[in-house]
């Protein structure tokens, strides 16, 4: 029997899983991520793989999703919230001390790609992955395989800028301007995601709120807050029109904090047509079916063919 593992690597733990080939969960491990030096993230990592082919008594295929990307031009991580792995060719290192292959993607990427390998999605060629939760997110899955692109950074759709209506829909004269982790200002990250959800109320409303406060008060129809919602779909709606002009997706499936704001199912596939092309079809969208998981089934699925 073949055993994948699959690695969701963050800022703040680790966690490996365990698979068959029909991605059914047997096994699962989580651990803090060391902070102290990157030999200590490596033995981590290690640690994890070698207990789980103990258990199995297996050496099963390991792929790792991490919140960033590894260049394949020169193999170095860009990582910038694990700060001890970040600027270090992981993918060489982890090989060398395993033994076997490791194949790394984008944690968006890998979410997408569990998500266009549940059993009813598998009809939709081209799987597009959002994540909105403290970030805006992208991964993107053309029949079963992850497309990473030239250097592996591909799906970077929280890098995308607020477009012309977008800035039309925030208003010209009051729409905020927000600063990016990037170095760059007004990219979608800040706006389209459960941050920049957080941060438009404060700053089109007045008022700071969790957005689990705010979709409270919308679902009590606070009248503010309804006219808020319905301008921050719009402002989806604009958004994500581009990424469907571009790439026609079958599907679209959303994970992250605020993707359990089900109303944006209802909202947003009657807010995509005046943003799209004569001719354009809205995708099915969705919301994530394995919530948590989704990172470490994934990673696993890497190696599937």
């Amino acid at each position: 029997m073949a055993y994948y593992y699959g690695l969701d690597i963050g800022g703040t733990k680790m966690e490996l899983a365990v698979f068959n080939e029909k991605l059914e969960k047997l096994h699962t491990e989580r651990v803090p991520t060391p902070q102290t030096s990157y030999e200590d993230w490596l033995q981590a990592v290690e640690n994890l793989v070698k207990n789980a082919d103990q258990k199995f008594a297996a050496k099963g295929t390991v792929g790792i999703g991490v919140p960033g990307f590894v260049n394949r031009d020169n193999g170095i991580a860009e990582i910038t919230n694990i700060r001890v792995a970040d600027g270090k060719p992981i993918g060489k290192d982890l090989e060398m001390r395993l033994g076997r292959e490791v194949r790394i993607e984008n944690d968006a990427n890998c979410f997408a790609l569990s998500e266009a390998w549940n059993n009813e999605n598998q009809q939709f060629p081209m799987v597009l992955g959002l994540i909105i939760g403290t970030g805006f997110g992208g991964g993107l899955v053309f029949n079963g395989k992850v497309h990473s692109g030239q250097i592996g950074m591909a799906g970077e759709v929280g890098h995308m800028k607020l477009n012309y209506h977008a800035l039309n829909i925030l208003g010209w004269d009051k729409a905020p301007i927000y600063d990016c982790g990037c170095g760059n200002r007004a990219c979608l990250d800040t706006y389209i995601s459960g941050r920049g959800f957080e941060l438009l109320y404060r700053d089109l409303v007045g008022e700071s709120l969790s957005a689990k406060m705010v979709i409270e008060r919308f679902y009590q129809q606070d009248p503010k807050t309804v006219t808020f919602v319905e301008k921050y779909i719009e402002l989806m709606a604009v958004s994500i029109a581009d990424l469907v002009t571009v790439l026609d997706p079958d599907m679209i499936v959303f994970g992250g904090g605020l993707s359990n704001f089900d109303y944006i199912y209802h909202a947003l596939p009657k807010a995509l047509p005046p943003y799209l092309m004569r001719s354009a079809k809205v995708p099915v969208i969705k919301k994530a079916v394995h919530g948590d998981s989704g990172g470490v089934r994934g990673a696993a699925a890497l190696f599937l063919k």
